[in-house]
């Protein structure tokens, strides 16, 4: 298996220019994220064609969608044969083609979500880990296999529910870093928020509650500590830095965050939930069905990670989220015209793509047969939004909600409540079924798959 992830990772970085053309690059769950010296070296064309690539996206970097597990072990490689070259710096350069490619390709406000997404993004393995621990645990106690109050249910409750409870101080960590601060204050903006000790503190005549504001508050909090860290430097000397900036970084960021932050960020978190819950109740089957029709593009962009923050305030302030299973029928429906796809080509290449993505796909990692399959095909992309948005109104009708933030599919399955677990699979199966048959009668002829040849 190494040696066919060596041989892909060879093949990939030929087509990229070779090591010299490489200015930076990091990997995700799904995709290889690289930063080329000169576009024009690379052959993007190519690099579709190879067998293993699922797919290629052009944004700040080109991302090379190789799926989840695959692409930590090509990124390996990958890193291997660069160092081998002895012919890349990957640091020269990578700065100024980064802020290039910014000022070309995005505006404030896209990047900005970007910057909220990359925030929470190294944030998804233990999002996932807690959140299935968490939604399987209540499951087997509600389902009445292990008693609540046994020290085995006591014990998975504490390993799944630790990461809820400390959530603000990571997310401060990540979004100091991302602003340009200490990470290590980012987690003390977080702090400020989550500290029980807050309850003590009375202002304008109202006891502050712990948590108020949210993950909303904390990233207000977490980047002003940043802005404020990064001011304060400029004016005092090196030698009594370690001293002074972060003294008065947090000082001044607890006092604005007890006056500021928390009311505002509080007033956010329930406008967002309210409206979010206002809409699903006054739209019903209607907002969902356009919820779930609309979610595939967000995944397109990129930005659909910047949606976390909204998933965390509602379970934070309701107890569930109704809006996840609702989503999740994206890949729902993008499944179902994958099959429908592979059961009318004749392309022996398009087939094995499908193969290889599918996988991905059930277990609610839904990128690579978006940019390896549906997208570069075009109109089973709309196909597959149209069976989602079907899967959507069904999830919006029975209200279904998840007690947790997981990976959609399947695996969500243990993340809804005890009680609606063989809906949310009705839901998921009618949006397979409905992707399919859409797909199957509208969406896609043979002859579509040209560059599939």
């Amino acid at each position: 298996m190494s040696g066919e992830n060596h041989i892909l990772a060879k093949k990939i970085l030929e087509q990229l220019g070779g090591a010299q053309n490489i200015a930076a690059y990091t990997h995700c769950m799904t995709r290889l994220r690289v930063t080329p010296k000169d576009g024009n070296m690379v052959n993007k064309q190519a690099i579709k064609k190879i067998d293993g690539v699922l797919g290629l996206v052009e944004e700040e970097t080109l991302q090379i969608i190789l799926g989840p597990g695959k692409v930590n072990k090509v990124s390996e490689e990958f890193d291997q044969l660069l160092q081998a070259s002895g012919d890349v710096n990957l640091e020269e350069l990578a700065a100024q083609k980064k802020s290039e490619l910014k000022a070309k390709n995005a505006t404030p406000f896209k990047l900005f979500l970007r910057q909220i997404a990359s925030i929470f993004i190294p944030l998804i393995p233990a999002l996932v880990a807690s959140g299935l621990i968490t939604g399987i645990t209540k499951a087997v106690v509600q389902a009445g296999w292990l008693p609540a109050e046994s020290q085995l249910a006591t014990i998975l409750t504490v390993i799944g529910g630790g990461l809820f409870a400390y959530l603000g101080i990571l997310v401060g960590i990540n979004a100091a870093k991302e602003f340009g601060g200490s990470p290590a204050l980012g987690g003390l903006a977080g702090i400020l928020i989550i500290n029980p000790a807050v309850a003590g503190i009375s202002l304008f005549g109202e006891e502050l509650l712990p948590g108020r504001g949210g993950l909303i508050g904390v990233l207000f909090a977490a980047i002003f500590i940043a802005m404020v860290e990064k001011r304060v430097r400029r004016f005092v000397p090196q030698s009594l830095d370690i001293i002074i900036t972060p003294t008065i970084a947090l000082l001044i960021t607890g006092v604005v965050t007890y006056l500021v932050f928390m009311p505002i960020g509080g007033f956010i978190s329930d406008g967002i939930t309210k409206g979010l819950l206002s809409i699903l109740d006054l739209g019903g089957v209607v907002a969902g069905f356009v919820l779930g029709a609309a979610f595939l593009p967000l995944v397109v962009t990129g930005l659909h990670q910047g949606l976390t923050p909204v998933h965390l305030e509602l379970i934070n302030s309701i107890g569930d989220d109704p809006l996840l299973p609702i989503l999740a029928m994206g890949g729902a429906g993008q499944v179902g015209a994958a099959f429908a796809i592979y059961m009318k080509t004749k392309k022996a290449r398009l087939k094995r793509a499908i193969g290889g993505a599918l996988p991905s796909g059930l277990l609610g990692i839904g990128e690579p047969l978006i940019f390896g399959v549906t997208l570069p095909l075009g109109r089973p992309f709309l196909t597959a939004c149209l069976g989602a948005g079907i899967g959507g109104a069904f999830q919006a009708y029975f209200k279904i909600a998840t007690v947790a933030v997981g990976v959609s599919g399947l695996p969500l399955t243990f993340l809804v409540h005890t009680q609606q677990i063989l809906l949310y699979l009705a839901g998921l199966l009618i949006a397979y079924i409905a992707g399919f048959i859409f797909t199957y009668l509208f969406g896609f002829k043979d002859e579509m798959a040209g560059e599939f040849e």
